[in-house]
């Protein structure tokens, strides 16, 4: 358990590697936070959040299938959600106005992803 409650948080998983990706959905919902997705295309993210009301943060793959997620991103910072970026890249791909969003290089350890997702925002500690 980490020392942050994730508890009925409500958190989307955008991520096209499907091992990754059900390793995250499942850190999170062993920390019982209701997880939403998770989407493996940037289609699928944008059809998640406009038919989630309650967002409290999301997890952003940078690349899926080769295109870049940063209209999704764009879409969370108009909400006000809370999210990081995981990517295999380095900080020279996200451009300028994300500078301040957390990026996570992979391999990543989901523990610590999980965990550094209950930091994102004072709103979503437990």
């Amino acid at each position: 358990m980490t020392e942050l409650s994730l508890g009925g948080r409500a958190i989307l998983v955008v991520e096209d590697e499907y091992l990754l990706a059900q390793e995250l959905c499942a850190g999170l919902a062993a920390e019982s936070a209701h997880v939403i997705g998770p989407a493996a295309t940037v289609k699928q993210g944008e059809d998640f959040l406009r038919n989630t009301s309650e967002l409290d943060a999301a997890i952003l793959d940078v690349n899926l299938r080769g295109e870049q997620v940063f209209r999704l991103a764009d879409m969370l910072v108009e909400r006000k959600v809370p999210f990081m970026f995981t990517t295999g890249y380095d900080a020279s791909i996200i451009p300028d106005r994300f500078a301040h969003v957390a990026r996570y290089e992979k391999p990543l350890r989901v523990s610590q992803i999980v965990k550094m997702i209950g930091q994102l925002s004072p709103h979503i500690k437990g």
